[in-house]
């Protein structure tokens, strides 16, 4: 929680438009490289975490439930976009990934 009210706290006095706990995030990650990687407790909790993943997908599941209407109706579009919205940001991502091997830049 620290590394996410730095990362806002730090979008916030930039002005920045990016988000603040993606920036906490990334804050995390590099202070986890300097250390040379997460203690053996970090790694344990994220394992349980991990473990219990599927747990997130509950309220997704709910609200197909609860707007079962509403994907009769505009379901088709709602799959689309989710369709085209994968594909670009695949297509961005490999871009990207091949620009910077192309330019001999390590990419995680």
């Amino acid at each position: 929680m620290t590394f996410q009210l730095i990362g806002e706290a730090m979008v916030s006095l930039l002005g920045i438009p990016f988000p603040g706990p993606l920036g906490g995030m990334l804050l995390l990650l590099g202070y986890l490289w300097l250390r040379g990687g997460p203690s053996d407790e970090l790694s344990s909790v994220g394992s349980k975490l991990v473990d219990n993943l599927g747990l997130l997908f509950v309220p997704a599941g709910t609200a197909i439930v609860a707007y079962g209407a509403l994907f009769a109706t505009d379901g088709l579009a709602i799959v689309a976009a989710l369709i085209v919205s994968t594909l670009v940001a695949v297509l961005i991502g490999g871009a990207i990934a091949a620009a910077a091997e192309h330019s001999g830049t390590s990419v995680p």
